[in-house]
């Protein structure tokens, strides 16, 4: 979900290895170079989300050789913005927060009560080089695109959509009851796929099992397989899950996660302990980054838990982002937005 009138440009910020951030000059000062020995719990630089472009390379997982059981290594609060046509929600993360989350870009909370803070929707515009995600859990989204598709995204489900080399779409909220939410998840694309021809996947409520692997959990499996039972949505180049995990009262959930994946959870209703200990425990729209190992353990409060949790493979290559297009350089930045003024922007079918 994004909106053109924003877009403008700076010049890029850019991490030449694993530890050290260069800044070009015009940008922060002539030649600035900060060095850690840790990874930052806040990046130095903090561009307006969508407000120009940004490239980095992180050349080393940095979740290797830590502890079994994950930690929380980040932990954020979701804040209000804007978006689209004047639609308010809240960001869970997005481009202040590169690369910390690759091969996620941002997630997006749009659940509102006020019809007034959806309605406007997001009118048409375009998208390369990556994948949205999109799932409901009240109202529906009315949407179509330039390749001739329209349909409806109802409560309960998914559109994983591909946009690859390119597509100019809609998408409109829709009270249903009076009520409507849901979130939008970006995941990058690797350079050899971003322009590969955009698809859909449209996932039905009915077609995402939900299992209980134990008492007093229960999980929806977007992507990914949990107690042999695997998601709908699957060949995804980032090798993603996407769950969406509720913990009934004081009960403790550990989810084994490869260890050299990126891994998230953000938390949409009650709260819970993440982490191997039993300290504080975190609430709705809330963040988690997890540090590097093989499990995610968690432990709900006495009202109980309910996260999305997402992990996947780290893409480990240069981001130039401007607006709902993201690349891997500068120079092809500017030819999509080149191309999308001249009319060029979707391309042929094969």
């Amino acid at each position: 979900m994004n909106y053109l009138s924003s877009w403008s440009y700076r010049p890029a910020v850019t991490q030449k290895s694993s530890r050290t951030f260069i800044c070009p000059a015009g940008n922060y000062g002539k030649g600035m170079q900060v060095s850690y020995t840790t990874r930052p719990a806040t990046p130095w630089y903090v561009p307006d989300v969508y407000s120009g472009e940004q490239t980095f390379m992180r050349t080393d997982p940095y979740h290797t050789s830590m502890p079994h059981v994950r930690t929380v290594a980040q932990e954020f609060t979701a804040r209000g913005t804007i978006e689209g046509a004047g639609v308010r929600l809240h960001r869970a993360f997005g481009y202040n927060e590169l690369p910390l989350f690759d091969p996620f870009l941002m997630l997006d909370d749009f659940r509102a009560n006020r019809p007034h803070d959806y309605l406007p929707g997001f009118p048409w515009h375009p998208h390369r080089g990556i994948e949205t995600v999109t799932y409901m859990l009240d109202g529906r989204i009315e949407h179509g695109d330039s390749m001739g598709n329209a349909g409806t995204i109802n409560a309960g489900d998914v559109q994983w959509m591909t946009a690859g080399s390119g597509i100019i779409h809609q998408e409109m909220p829709k009270p249903v009851d009076g009520r409507m939410g849901g979130f939008q998840l970006w995941v990058n694309l690797p350079k050899l796929h971003k322009m590969h021809p955009p698809r859909y996947r449209e996932v039905k409520r009915a077609q995402i099992p939900t299992v209980q692997p134990q008492a007093g959990v229960s999980i929806s499996i977007i992507a990914g397989t949990v107690a042999g039972v695997q998601g709908p949505v699957k060949d995804i180049v980032a090798d993603p899950e996407y769950l969406d995990i509720t913990l009934g009262a004081g009960t403790q959930y550990t989810h084994r996660v490869k260890s050299a994946y990126t891994a998230a959870a953000y938390v949409i209703g009650g709260a819970g302990s993440f982490g191997p200990g039993t300290g504080g425990t975190t609430g709705n729209r809330t963040m988690l980054l997890f540090s590097g190992g093989d499990e995610v353990r968690v432990t709900s409060s006495p009202e109980g838990v309910r996260f999305l949790f997402f992990s996947g493979k780290p893409i480990n290559e240069p981001v130039a982002w401007g607006g709902p297009v993201v690349m891997n350089t500068q120079e092809e930045l500017r030819l999509a937005f080149a191309e999308y003024r001249d009319g060029t922007f979707i391309k042929p079918k094969a």
